[in-house]
């Protein structure tokens, strides 16, 4: 099958905002502590959610369509360090009361207010991860850009520089966001769900994140075919390689959550966007997908049960919520330019119009009433973060990212503090659709190598008690996908 096809998503019109119906609201929710205890919020511990153990819990089933929409590269403190209710910047005074040391000034340096919409980040890969977190002191992002090299971090007083530069000549790194900057984002925070201890599943970058999101894991296999082959790996900066020039042969060999799905006849989908090849020869010129967001092709599983498929486009997508016929699951890639990666050239303010159409057709689809839509970013991007990430095995957590959940059956201005990561959202789909089977080897019938059943982690919160089922739903946000911006372009 060939995905070398270069047509434009279907637009969703613009639309002026629908103001939601009165309702309560509160900015602070539950908190789960490092021990995994319940989260409570403005109603206590959740009454509509049965114990974690139940895989049907009351209500759960008027959820029948997922979709996970996955951004790229920023970090929790750089979009929602200053949301009210959320674990953000600590302050003292109204100013930054932490910092992050810089090599070249000689200082510490706090976070700023960064109003400018195109950013540059930081490198992002296992040792920066390790290096900014730095046993935990959280002060080795300037650190980590420096050694890049990079030269606006080794030469500040370049004219050339100052759009990338803030007032005490932080690198963009320590910059941070408000609504002024991305206003959607923010009301969706505000309307639905903000989930402020959202990990990245690996403290490295792009492709083990991919990976995690639809599996679990990230490794190498020795044999495509044997699942018991492989060993945890963060780097697979070949593996991209293969995948950028087309190429999806069977590289992952372990268990992905579409193969639990193709044998309980859930439907799903994997949207990427037009352009993106799928079958050597690639075309030059054409901004599909990145490959490090497209690993799905490649897992041993797709290519035996035949799924090949379910690997869709962006027009599809648009389509299938038009029709009210979206399938049970759905992942959504962006294209390049529109998945907010810092350094490309690009706005966020296109990744962030890219995400409002995709949740405005949510919106005015037949299938609102009974979607669910997580909004996350895959990796940190080497952007300022204060929160130590909890270790839960040797490939992660990674530094914190933004989540949120959007659905009609959202509680309403919820700040969900549960310890969450990808893993989360793969433990929503198994209890939801799969009888709560997780991806264990010991039982899901295609045992694999794997070191950690992630889903089962002690300290991984349940983002079932994001959900109120017994209220009445929430009607949709459709928002401009191009708000007029309190922002300078660069």
């Amino acid at each position: 099958m060939s995905r070398a096809l270069a047509a434009s998503p279907r637009r969703v019109p613009l639309i002026v905002a629908i103001a939601l119906a009165a309702g309560a609201c509160s900015t602070a929710g539950g908190r789960t502590d490092p021990t995994g205890s319940p989260a409570t919020g403005p109603s206590g511990p959740s009454a509509t959610v049965e114990p974690t153990g139940d895989p049907a819990p009351r209500g759960i089933k008027k959820i029948e369509h997922v979709i996970f929409v996955v951004q790229e590269n920023r970090s929790f403190d750089h979009y929602f360090g200053t949301f009210p209710g959320a674990e953000g910047i600590p302050m003292k005074g109204g100013n930054p009361s932490v910092c992050a040391e810089d090599p070249v000034l000689g200082k510490c340096l706090p976070p700023f207010h960064d109003r400018t919409l195109v950013n540059q980040g930081g490198p992002h890969a296992k040792p920066q991860s390790d290096a900014d977190v730095n046993g935990g002191k959280m002060d080795g992002f300037i650190r980590s850009l420096v050694a890049g090299p990079n030269h606006c971090a080794d030469v500040r007083g370049d004219p050339e520089c100052a759009t990338d530069l803030g007032p005490q000549g932080q690198p963009d790194v320590m910059g941070y966001h408000t609504a002024n900057e991305i206003p959607n984002y923010w009301a969706y925070a505000e309307n639905y769900v903000l989930q402020d201890h959202m990990f990245a599943p690996a403290d490295s970058w792009t492709l083990p994140a991919h990976l995690y999101l639809v599996s679990a894991w990230s490794a190498r296999c020795d044999d495509p075919y044997d699942p018991m082959s492989c060993r945890s790996d963060l780097g697979l900066t070949d593996m991209v390689d293969l995948q950028r020039h087309g190429e999806h042969p069977p590289l992952y060999a372990w268990t992905d959550i579409t193969w639990l799905l193709h044998g309980n006849d859930v439907s799903w989908a994997y949207y990427v966007a037009e352009g993106t090849c799928m079958e050597p020869p690639c075309p030059r010129g054409v901004k599909g997908s990145p490959p490090a967001q497209n690993p799905l092709p490649s897992f041993t599983t797709v290519h035996e049960t035949k799924q090949f498929d379910n690997i869709r486009l962006h027009e599809d997508y648009f389509e299938a919520a038009n029709k009210g016929k979206l399938p049970s699951v759905s992942w959504i890639m962006p294209a390049r330019g529109a998945s907010e990666h810092p350094g490309n050239g690009a706005p966020i303010s296109q990744g962030m119009a890219w995400v409002t159409r995709v949740v405005n057709a949510a919106m005015e689809s037949p299938d609102w009433g009974s979607s669910a839509i997580f909004v996350t970013w895959d990796d940190w991007g080497g952007f300022y973060d204060h929160l130590e990430p909890p270790r839960v095995d040797e490939n992660g957590y990674g530094i914190r990212v933004p989540g949120l959940l959007i659905s009609p059956w959202a509680r309403r201005g919820y700040v969900d503090h549960q310890v969450l990561t990808f893993d989360a959202y793969l433990k929503f789909i198994e209890d939801r659709f799969l009888g709560g089977q997780r991806l264990d080897p010991e039982t899901d019938g295609r045992p694999d190598s794997r070191p950690t059943v992630r889903e089962e982690v002690k300290i991984l919160g349940d983002v079932r008690r994001e959900f109120d089922f017994s209220q009445d739903p929430l009607p949709p946000l459709i928002l401009d996908p191009t708000p007029e911006l309190d922002a300078a372009e660069s």
